[in-house]
């Protein structure tokens, strides 16, 4: 048996690395050369179309990226007007495995004729003789932008892993659907599966288990004792917003009716078309230190949860979020929200309101427009028919939007994880019909 298993190599996907490898977010915002707007517009809506057809982009080849989107930011007021102090700049994002140093890498390598075709409408572009993976790399690099608080929805999680755990789960599907299983019990399926995957080239990878990562209580802890020490402050600077800032600010005012029609229109024209949606919004900051600073902290409390808490598909308990992200930009002017999700637009911002609500309004409320607040956390997204107009307004549209796995939820990868983990294991009837129950 044990010389069966070493022979085996996986023949479909590259071997996966037993270390964890981290997923991370890179954000690029480029301006657009005067008068390519238009050209630039054509052009991803060409590569939109393409994506939708199932044709192969170049950056796919790269196996790591999870999500990318472009989306062309016109500059506007919270009002929708036009503002003279900035242009049009295209942005990327992309969510991906491994290190940003060497993603710019490959992008610039392996991707080169696809972000020459876009990028030559962007200022700066080195010129077509100039072009080499060096010279794109450093013109990328300019316009990185760090993200403020960035959550994954299965940390440690490969591009190839997904795809591969999601092969095997397929495979014993497959498998127990043409089966007998009458008069046996689940430790003698659960066995009789473990065979048939073992004699099945291309699954030597799954007799090692993958690390899935944990709840880190200690982080938890010493975080509680923090805002534990810092508490009386906390409530001070809530009551300074409560009383001073929320009965001056400005609200939207508007239901989702009232909402611009063809705006409305235009958001759904790329909704809705498989399992998986996105989400994209620009935000225009409340004027004075209090709001950053608000923010700021808000943002470090967000990532300390993400880092300790959140690590098993539930951000603040929504289990329908692969990749979300906050970007300041502008000199901390305005504020970027990418997310991609499972379901639903309608569906993804109830989840938000009925089960984190106050944690929508603290971050969100330190923008304009949003829905009357008080004490920082309570009403605001809590008024879910103002709230919901007001998310819409400030949506923008997505040019391109690509996933590597659409047919798959986030539920499903990680569940997907632990048959791999279970497979391999000797389990007792209770838990052989929990692996069972899995599928």
């Amino acid at each position: 048996m044990v010389q069966l298993i070493n022979q085996f190599t996986n023949k479909r996907i590259k071997q996966i690395p037993q270390k964890m490898i981290r997923q991370n977010p890179l954000t690029l915002v480029t301006p657009v050369k005067n008068g390519e707007h238009d050209n630039l517009e054509a052009l991803l809506t060409k590569i939109r179309n393409d994506i939708i057809n199932g044709l192969p982009q170049q950056f796919e080849g790269l196996n790591t990226i999870h999500y990318a989107r472009w989306v062309l930011l016109e500059p506007k007021d919270a009002d929708g007007k036009p503002q003279p102090d900035v242009g049009v700049r295209l942005v990327f994002s992309s969510d991906f495995d491994g290190d940003e140093n060497q993603h710019l890498s490959d992008i610039s390598t392996k991707c080169a004729q696809f972000f020459d075709d876009m990028y030559s409408h962007c200022e700066g572009y080195p010129a077509p003789g100039e072009r080499t993976p060096e010279s794109r790399k450093n013109y990328l690099s300019q316009w990185r932008v760090k993200s403020s608080a960035f959550f994954a929805g299965a940390p440690g999680r490969t591009l190839p892993q997904i795809m591969q755990e999601n092969e095997l789960r397929n495979h014993i599907w497959n498998f127990t659907k043409t089966g007998s299983w009458n008069n046996k019990s689940a430790t003698e399926i659960h066995n009789a599966i473990k065979e048939n995957v073992l004699a099945t080239t291309g699954f030597g990878w799954a007799t090692e288990s993958t690390k899935t990562p944990v709840i880190k209580w200690l982080g938890m802890a010493l975080l509680g004792i923090i805002l534990l020490i810092l508490l009386p402050f906390i409530i001070i600077w809530v009551l300074i917003i409560n009383f001073f800032l929320e009965p001056k600010d400005d609200q939207l005012g508007l239901t989702p009716s009232q909402v611009d029609e063809a705006h409305i229109k235009k958001l759904e024209e790329y909704e809705d078309l498989q399992n998986q949606n996105q989400f994209t919004q620009v935000l225009i900051m409340k004027q004075g230190q209090v709001r950053l600073i608000t923010l700021k902290g808000l943002m470090l409390f967000a990532k300390a949860l993400i880092s300790y808490l959140f690590v098993n598909g539930k951000l603040m308990g929504i289990p329908t979020i692969h990749f979300a992200r906050w970007v300041m930009i502008d000199n901390q002017k305005r504020m970027l929200f990418f997310s991609n999700f499972d379901g639903s637009w309608q569906q993804y911002l109830g989840d938000f309101i009925d089960k984190s609500g106050w944690g929508l309004t603290g971050i969100w409320s330190n923008t304009q427009k949003f829905p009357r607040t008080k004490f920082l956390f309570t009403a605001g997204a809590y008024d879910e028919e103002h709230f919901l107009a007001w998310s819409r307004y400030f949506q923008i549209p997505t040019a391109v939007w690509y996933c590597a796995y659409p047919h798959l939820s986030i539920k499903n990868i990680i569940n997907n994880s632990y048959i791999r983990n279970e497979l391999f294991k000797d389990l007792n009837e209770q838990q052989a019909q929990q692996f069972l129950n899995r599928f």
